[in-house]
């Protein structure tokens, strides 16, 4: 199995476990994490002993975003903080989806199997990004959304302004890229931001159960080609 750097990967069968694992930093994203984390997705996707696949954070926090010295390494041109920057040699999803569904992180919905973000604390900018590109978000009563972009002259990045409205309509959607202020569990959970809200030392366990239901219950290939159905409809006429 492939040794990483600033995530962890296991199988505990029926579910691939991936965590993003920076605790010091909030987990937040590097140039090195985000090939880790592609990585290991496609790992995931090919193992028959996976059925579904749980992404979360080590510590106290799912994701506070893109790692600011990333930026800054970045707009210099230069490679990435933290871990040596590693360029691994693995590309998930299903090409077929199309080009839109492999544009940074969009590739997520384009993965075969089902992805359900277990967040567990803090999510934040492109952390939040993810796990909205994710198939469902189980959420730890201590989560928090923030976007993040307004209070710093940004705009809605990494494919929020097209999957977040389509989540929880417009004007909740505006509410909040336009107020960057923090959603709670309870509130994501109204908004239909989150699917499920779970007690913080049970949301692992329960989020495995429901991968485990689907594997006692479901067959896999339908649940593969379900997700195709429903993201590439979100783009077509009836």
């Amino acid at each position: 199995m492939k040794t990483y750097q600033e995530i962890h990967y296991e199988v505990d069968s029926p579910s691939a476990i991936i965590t993003l694992n920076r605790p010091e930093a909030l987990n937040a994203l590097t140039n090195n994490m985000m090939e880790e984390l592609k990585h290991a997705l496609a790992a995931a996707e090919n193992d028959a002993a996976v059925v579904g696949i749980i992404l979360t954070g080590e510590g106290r926090g799912f994701s506070a975003g893109m790692d600011m010295n990333s930026l800054d390494a970045q707009a210099s041109g230069t490679k990435g903080t933290g871990a040596e920057f590693r360029k691994l040699d693995a590309d998930p999803g299903d090409k077929s989806m199309g080009e839109n569904f492999h544009i940074a992180f969009t590739y997520l919905m384009s993965i075969r199997k089902p992805i359900i973000a277990a967040v567990n604390g803090p999510c934040a900018g492109l952390g939040m990004s993810i796990a909205l590109l994710c198939d469902m978000r189980f959420a730890s009563e201590n989560c928090k959304f923030i976007t993040a972009f307004s209070q710093r002259g940004l705009i809605a990045e990494h494919g929020q302004s097209w999957i977040l409205p389509r989540l929880i309509g417009p004007a909740r959607a505006l509410d909040m890229l336009w107020s960057s202020r923090r959603i709670g569990a309870e509130e994501a959970k109204e908004f239909g931001l989150v699917d499920r809200v779970l007690p913080h030392d049970e949301l692992l366990d329960a989020t495995k159960a429901y991968i485990k239901e689907l594997a006692d219950n479901c067959a896999p290939i339908s649940l593969m080609v379900m997700k195709q159905q429903i993201y590439k409809h979100l783009n077509v006429s009836l």
